[in-house]
């Protein structure tokens, strides 16, 4: 991971459970690399979240090939193994937190760098649940990709996309800087947030997955799925009978 660090200036870490990458996925990171002038984007296949206690239905190996099938003709995409699990670590005690993932991240980057946390809308709606929530934006800039809806009440002044912040932030806009807005806290620290707005990928994982599973049976189901998948991502679930029940 990491090839010529001296490089990386602007690096993005975009975790998920990638189950499996779709092209939401991608426009999402395309979005952000392009609006961020990102050297490096970071696709980390998590190896167990702690809100999703249960797992993933693909194994994390699976995911990785998946991810990387996906991101493969994508310049400056790579797939971070950082949230991999560790041999023997299993249940939601050995979970992975996203605050100790971009710790250990930021000390592998050049002094300098500039770190960013890539997020799609459901996970930024569950940010003020995570491990030491509020102290994310400040090891690491936010980016959040937005439906047309939640860019609507960003720029109507509606707090709804922002009722998930950690306790103790406040979220303001930018004056000037359409789509920016400065997070600060009790102590005078700063960061940004950066909205990706107008991102029009509604999918689900898992009505995805079951999609696949359906093969077609009931209505096209697997067509629908295709249209949503690179063909190699496609290719090795079918070659791995991934998702059949």
């Amino acid at each position: 991971m990491l090839r010529a660090p001296a490089d990386l200036r602007r690096v993005a870490f975009f975790g998920g459970s990638f189950d499996p990458p779709h092209l939401g996925h991608l426009a999402i990171a395309r979005a952000a690399r392009e609006a961020l002038s990102l050297d490096r984007v970071l696709f980390a296949p998590v190896g167990l979240q702690p809100l999703k206690p249960l797992g993933s239905s693909a194994n994390f190996d699976d995911r990785v090939a998946m991810t990387r099938l996906a991101i493969a003709q994508e310049p400056g995409f790579e797939v971070s193994l950082l949230d991999a699990p560790k041999p023997g670590e299993t249940g939601a005690t050995r979970a992975n937190y996203t605050i100790d993932t971009l710790r250990r991240l930021r000390k592998m980057l050049p002094a300098g760098s500039e770190l960013f946390l890539l997020l799609g809308a459901d996970s930024f709606r569950t940010l003020h649940h995570w491990h030491q929530a509020a102290e994310i934006p400040f090891v690491a800039r936010l980016i959040v990709a937005s439906r047309p809806a939640s860019t609507e009440e960003v720029e109507s002044g509606n707090e709804n996309l922002f009722c998930c912040m950690p306790a103790g932030l406040t979220c303001e806009p930018m004056p000037g800087r359409p789509h920016q807005y400065r997070i600060t806290d009790g102590a005078g620290r700063e960061s940004s947030l950066t909205v990706l707005p107008d991102l029009h990928y509604e999918i689900s994982a898992t009505e995805l997955r079951g999609q696949l599973q359906d093969g077609g049976q009931t209505g096209g189901g697997d067509a629908q799925g295709r249209m949503l998948i690179d063909p190699a991502v496609l290719a090795y679930i079918r070659e791995h009978g991934l998702y059949q029940g």
